[in-house]
């Protein structure tokens, strides 16, 4: 149906026009009239046309004029231009104006239907680009979550000089020069400004998680990462390159508000670490300090500025290496951190040549305080007695290689801890899966239906399920429809039909191919046998 407006001062021309326009296009067309350009004005308002048919000369406003005013308030309507008098000026202004065409009477049948057919055309095609546009857009609420947690990770894991991070910030249009991050722990409790049960709210993050970036979304313009060991890394982008004390105080504020949203609409407790202004690329060192602050205070939320002190290193310490010791076993790669364990200890034997204790001390710092950042990340119970016989271990080391010995074992050791925690969290995301698999096999599942279930790229999910389940998605719910359809197959009140479309198949012909495939006979077959 197309709303279509016919101003002309000639009640002949309007009878004219109508009775051509409800002769071909029928009831595809809603048609009104004016005489008078004030009267189109109002119409236009009210009626809302898709196509205007608009004589130049009528009483009052003319049709310029009051083309005009219609452009004001709608862009997008198409106007046809209808004159007696075959003028250049006319036609120069009208087209100025946006006009679809300019018709000089008098205007026989066929022009009318053609350009009417044009316009319809038009209109369509801007409905179908609107569609579209709609549709981009849906699948851009999918993706770009993706593309955000991807670019967080990059963050945290990464060099943000990399070419990977590089190519997210172009994804996201990343415009802003500089920016901070925001660290949100959440647990069950908050006991001593300790968050308690950390590994068993990281499960059920998965079902809130959609909720929480949503919350987040609405108070800051930032990028939201995934859960990883109950906790959210939000990227802020900003422009200014430091955050000066009142607007410190202010973003506290903001945060503390965060977390009263958060606690009234999900069962659970938060705390928010907040670091300083960096440089966009250099994301991970706001990270860090958002990190830091959380370790420093107990309050609900920290900023690190207001928890930093003066202090600096000497010139020749490898500061770098024990940084990226601390990196390397934080995301459990075993390999890489005894690398920079080892070059850490022959810094210490060139450093401290004729003092074994200094060695010693170090190097228990080292083991304690890798074994504290994991259990702050990881989950756990943190327990000193399982330390009792660290001093005394290291201090009956005479020689150095048996202290070297010593620190790297255990530094593989939490390295280890840190896997199975990861490895932890992914079994419990498959599990999750095959359980819902279970209950909705009749549902039509995707890997990517299942995979946002869990927040897991179906890519990455893909590979995880495999390596737990030992089969991939489609033949895992492929048996376990087979396996129903045994069951729905010794109730002979069932049709083969009914059994398919039961067993989450429309087709039959499949249907019977794929258990045919898996059982080595047709369903039919199947049924025989048992039953005889």
């Amino acid at each position: 149906m197309y709303k279509i407006l016919l101003a002309d001062d000639e009640g002949i021309m309007l009878a004219s026009l109508s009775n051509i326009l409800n002769g071909h296009f029928g009831n595809q067309c809603e048609i009104m009239t004016a005489k008078t350009g004030r009267a189109t004005l109002e119409l236009a308002d009210e009626f809302r046309p898709d196509i205007i048919f608009l004589d130049i000369r009528m009483p009052g406003l003319n049709g310029i004029d009051a083309m005009r005013e219609i452009r004001e308030k709608d862009s997008k309507v198409i106007i046809i231009i209808l004159t007696a008098y075959d003028k250049f000026d006319y036609a120069k202004d009208a087209l100025s104006l946006g006009a679809f065409d300019f018709l000089t009477k008098p205007v026989s049948k066929s022009a009318i239907i053609d350009v009417v057919t044009r316009a319809a055309g038009q209109i369509e095609k801007e409905k179908e680009e609107k569609i579209l546009n709609l549709r981009m857009r849906e699948k851009l609420e999918t993706v770009v979550p993706i593309i955000e947690s991807g670019y967080i990770s990059s963050v945290i894991l990464q060099n943000d000089e990399s070419d990977e991070s590089v190519h997210y910030r172009e994804l996201l249009n990343i415009q802003q020069e500089n920016g901070y991050a925001l660290l949100i722990r959440f647990g069950e409790e908050l006991k001593n400004g300790v968050l308690t049960n950390s590994v068993g709210m990281n499960v059920r993050a998965q079902q809130f998680y959609t909720e929480m970036r949503e919350i987040i979304k609405e108070r800051y313009n930032c990028y939201v990462g995934p859960v990883m060991s109950s906790r959210v890394v939000v990227v802020v982008p900003c422009d200014q390159a430091k955050m000066e004390y009142e607007e410190r105080v202010k973003e506290i504020e903001n945060a503390r508000d965060l977390i009263r949203v958060l606690e009234s609409r999900i069962e659970a407790r938060f705390r928010i670490g907040i670091g300083k202004i960096h440089s966009i690329n250099n994301m991970s060192a706001s990270y860090q300090e958002a990190y830091e602050a959380l370790l420093r205070s107990k309050n609900h939320v920290t900023h690190f500025e207001d928890t930093s002190v003066e202090h600096s290193f000497a010139d020749d310490y490898p500061r770098e290496t024990e940084d990226a010791y601390y990196q390397m076993v934080r995301k459990g790669d075993s390999s890489a951190a005894a690398i920079q364990a080892n070059r850490f200890f022959d810094w210490m034997e060139t450093q401290y040549q004729g003092d074994i204790n200094e060695i010693r001390l170090k190097i228990l710092e080292l083991v304690m305080t890798v074994e504290r950042k994991a259990f702050e990340e990881n989950g756990g119970k943190y327990d000193m007695s399982q330390r009792k016989g660290y001093l005394t271990a290291i201090m009956e080391m005479s020689e150095k290689e048996a202290i070297r010995t010593w620190f790297l074992e255990k530094t593989e050791a939490v390295c280890e801890v840190v896997r199975q925690s990861k490895s932890a969290e992914h079994e419990t995301a498959v599990a999750k899966v095959r359980k819902y698999m279970e209950e909705h096999y009749a549902d039509n599942l995707s890997l990517e239906e299942v995979s946002r279930l869990v927040n897991i790229s179906p890519y990455y999910f893909s590979k995880l399920f495999k390596d737990e389940a030992g089969t991939n998605f489609i033949d895992y719910l492929t048996s376990i429809r087979v396996a129903k359809a045994k069951e729905f197959l010794k109730d002979p009140a069932l049709n083969i039909k009914e059994v398919c479309v039961k067993c989450g198949y429309k087709d039959q012909n499949y249907f019977s191919r794929i258990f045919k495939k898996q059982e080595n006979e047709t369903p039919s077959e199947y049924r025989e046998r048992i039953s005889r």
